[in-house]
């Protein structure tokens, strides 16, 4: 069993006793301590957005939400099995006071988690997060009397809504898609991309779309995070050569990645790459990724002639310094696009409406595309020290000893080399340093995050 509260929600696998798993006790306290917050906020909706993806547990842990929030007089618009970019796109088209996702994301059919929105529609911050988790600690709220209890409404029409908002995006070109007669192949991994992804490639022009796990019933066919060794079923049909690109999401439909047409992988640094290079064609304008990602993107926006910036891991981080730095695209490493012209949240859909339609203009297979980009190996890796080991000292002796280079402290500590990379995070809840390194081969890669972990242990030692 585990159970996680964190600034960005509660997550755990389902069952165990209170506190050590994800209980339905765990469940109403953090939703209880989210209606409390939330209240507190003064909003002028009594409304909270509800979604679901389609995890076996999903309609379990939305009742226990529900019913919560109406005990506390909220009013609920549950749309159902939705993916995370609708819920959030949901919250500020009925002007709501916030919203919920009961999602895992990536995790395994044993987790679930509760994904938490502000009235933007985005995630909560830091702040907002800690005085959440205080609330929850102290059971500090209180429930409505009979006579001021909420109600529940439902709506399923959210999906298509969100089908229609890409399908009208500045830069989507459903013509130049049509014309490309694009044969895909999707997997959805049993969740709800199964439901919205081929209706959304259908409404783009797509010739043909095939769809493997397609059925929403939450028993994932694989692990479901989209990384290629959980994607063999994927990768060998598109080996047959009946596709021009596979398709894959997550089971929140937040991450994106494509599988070229011969079966080999786009990779997931590539996809906000890709489609920044889009953007950047349109525009010219400021980039932003977690320092985690791929170089690639800041070498695509200076060669466009846009600025590229770097945020601390975490959703909530690059929203942050997107809009600090007025950025026209932005998001992860993983698969994640945000486009603000839509909303500041990674999606899929959206994601897939704008690549497709670079895909279409530049005439080019997608493994011709991809090839077209500079090519960077990632490595990772992560070190183990004794429990007694004061972690962030050794960061602060590594910042120091590399500090003839460009070395960025905002988020564990990060070294750029004229070649590559190295970004070091220490773990929250373990003695861990997690080590993560670029460059132009795997080989170099390997030496840097390496030439890291030799200096760590020599420090530890010492």
């Amino acid at each position: 069993m585990a159970l996680i509260k964190s600034i960005s929600g509660i997550r755990g696998t389902i069952g165990g006793k209170p506190g050590e798993g994800l209980s339905p006790i765990d469940v109403v306290t953090f939703a209880a301590a989210y209606g409390t917050w939330l209240r507190r906020n003064n909003h002028p909706s009594n409304s909270i957005v509800l979604g679901r993806d389609a995890r076996i547990s999903g309609e379990m842990v939305s009742s226990l939400v529900a019913n919560t929030l109406i005990g506390l007089g909220w009013n609920v618009l549950d749309i159902g099995l939705s993916t995370t970019p609708t819920v959030e796109l949901a919250v500020p088209w009925t002007k709501a006071a916030g919203g919920i996702i009961i999602t895992a994301s990536h995790n395994p059919a044993q987790w679930n988690a509760l994904k938490l929105l502000n009235s933007d529609g985005e995630f909560i911050s830091d702040a907002d997060g800690k005085a959440l988790l205080q609330i929850a600690e102290q059971q500090d709220f209180q429930f409505s009397e009979v006579f001021q209890l909420g109600k529940i409404t439902q709506d399923d029409t959210f999906l298509d809504q969100h089908i229609q908002h890409v399908l009208d995006l500045p830069w989507v070109d459903v013509n130049a898609i049509v014309s490309s007669k694009f044969c895909i192949l999707v997997d959805a991994v049993n969740s709800t991309g199964g439901i919205v992804v081929p209706h959304l490639l259908k409404a783009l022009g797509a010739a043909h779309v095939d769809v493997i796990f397609g059925e929403p019933t939450g028993h994932f066919a694989h692990n479901p995070e989209p990384l290629p060794e959980n994607l063999t079923d994927m990768i060998a049909k598109m080996k047959s050569g009946n596709y021009d690109l596979g398709i894959v999401v997550d089971p929140d439909v937040d991450r994106l990645c494509f599988i070229n047409e011969d079966g080999t992988p786009f990779g997931e640094e590539y996809t906000l790459v890709t489609v920044a290079d889009y953007v950047l064609s349109k525009q010219i304008g400021n980039t932003v990724s977690n320092l985690s990602s791929t170089r690639a993107l800041r070498d695509v926006t200076e060669s466009k002639g846009g600025h590229y910036f770097a945020a601390a891991v975490g959703e909530v981080n690059v929203v942050n310094q997107m809009k600090a730095q007025k950025a026209i695209i932005g998001g992860e490493g993983n698969g994640g696009v945000i486009f603000p012209e839509s909303h500041y949240g990674r999606d899929a859909l959206v994601g897939i409406g704008l690549f497709l339609t670079h895909l279409a203009n530049s005439g080019k297979k997608i493994s011709e595309l991809r090839a077209s980009y500079p090519a960077y190996v990632i490595s990772k890796n992560k070190i183990e020290l004794s429990a007694n080991l004061n972690v962030d000292l050794i960061l602060d002796s590594i910042a120091k000893a590399y500090q003839e280079f460009k070395v960025n402290t905002i988020d564990g500590v990060k070294i750029d080399f004229p070649d590559g990379w190295v970004h070091l995070r220490k773990s929250n809840t373990e003695p861990i340093i997690r080590i993560y390194a670029e460059a132009s081969t795997e080989e170099q890669a390997n030496t840097f995050a390496q030439q890291i972990m030799n200096a760590i242990e020599k420090i530890a030692q010492s």
